[in-house]
């Protein structure tokens, strides 16, 4: 009995290119039985703006999207992943996303991947190699291109010695609390915190208050150095 397919949504802001992955994931997505579950592309997004929406409305299993898109905060993909990272699919699992690139800059690497990326590799992997990928993130587990694997764990291995403080004080707050307060103390206003998370100034309010309660702080400029001492801007 087959299993149900993937169903996935394309980020990239060049057109030629969706429809060449497309065109590739469908030939080598839809392989002979037992060779894994298809992939279906169920939508497909140009900029943040767009990204957003059709994540929201298909609720795919995984999105495969590039780092830099235009819209949103200039984050290009991990600007998509906030704005998406509590959507889950109809069965109640996690949207996971896949960031597939033309870059290969640490920076890069690392924005995406602290915004919740599942993986990264980049646009010269091959299409057998990139279904493979996309399969293993549905499954949940985390891919990298071998190099950009050295990245992560530099990163966070350099980290270390601040990890535990960090995550301390972090889990008290939601991931819902965690976008506002970076929103809040990259300057961000009420209003454009709403519009670029999807929620009322009210709840934004909220959030904030119940931010600045857990962290016990008084003031969002009290917010802003907070946040830039752990380097979360």
């Amino acid at each position: 009995m087959n299993s149900a397919p993937i169903r996935l949504v394309l980020v990239d802001d060049h057109r030629m290119f969706r429809t060449g992955v497309k065109s590739e994931l469908a030939e080598v997505g839809s392989g002979p039985s037992g060779a894994g579950a298809r992939l279906e592309v169920v939508g497909e997004g140009a900029d943040v703006e767009q990204a957003a929406a059709v994540i929201t409305e298909q609720r795919p299993d995984v999105v495969l999207l590039d780092v830099h898109l235009p819209g949103g905060n200039g984050h290009g993909g991990a600007d998509v992943i906030a704005a998406c990272r509590e959507v889950t699919t109809p069965t109640g699992g996690p949207v996971r996303f896949l960031a597939l690139s033309v870059s290969d800059a640490a920076e890069d690497v690392i924005s995406v991947i602290r915004a919740g990326a599942r993986g990264y590799v980049t646009k010269t992997i091959s299409p057998t190699d990139l279904v493979t990928a996309v399969r293993r993130v549905a499954d949940g587990d985390a891919v990298f291109s071998p190099r950009l694997a050295g990245f992560v764990l530099d990163a966070f291995g350099a980290a270390a010695g601040e990890v535990a403080e960090v995550d301390e004080e972090l889990d008290r707050l939601s991931a819902r609390e965690r976008e506002v307060m970076r929103l809040i103390a990259r300057g961000y206003q009420y209003k454009e915190v709403a519009k670029e998370l999807f929620i009322s100034v009210k709840t934004v309010e909220t959030h904030v208050s119940s931010v600045l309660r857990k962290l016990q702080l008084s003031s969002r400029h009290e917010l802003t150095a907070w946040a830039m001492h752990r380097h979360l801007l």
